[in-house]
């Protein structure tokens, strides 16, 4: 696979994370963190140079959507994450470990 095929992938996916984010679908979020956590290995392993301008360019922008969608999931995930917080918070001691 080459590396503008993995970003092109890894575009997608981040766009279904979005999806998942703002649906709350928290499960399939963290199944298609995943998918795009192995691109990215296989990106940093396989990684060749670009050979032409217009390859450069499409990758470029590729991480530029890859970057906006990974900041839109955030938007979603953040809130969620302090109110995860605060429930743990409330839970008597102990109750976590017994969980």
């Amino acid at each position: 696979m080459t590396s503008l095929t993995l970003l092109e992938d890894m575009r997608q996916i981040s766009g279904h994370m979005v999806e998942a984010a703002r649906a709350n679908d928290w499960d399939r979020l963290v199944s298609l963190e995943q998918s795009v956590a192995t691109l990215r290995d296989n990106l940093a392993a396989n990684d060749a140079p670009s050979t032409s301008p217009s390859e450069r360019a499409r990758k470029f922008e590729l991480m530029k959507q890859i970057l906006a969608d990974d900041a839109e999931v955030r938007r979603h995930v953040e809130p969620w994450m302090q109110q995860v917080k605060v429930f743990l918070g409330k839970l008597p001691s102990g109750a976590a470990e017994n969980s």
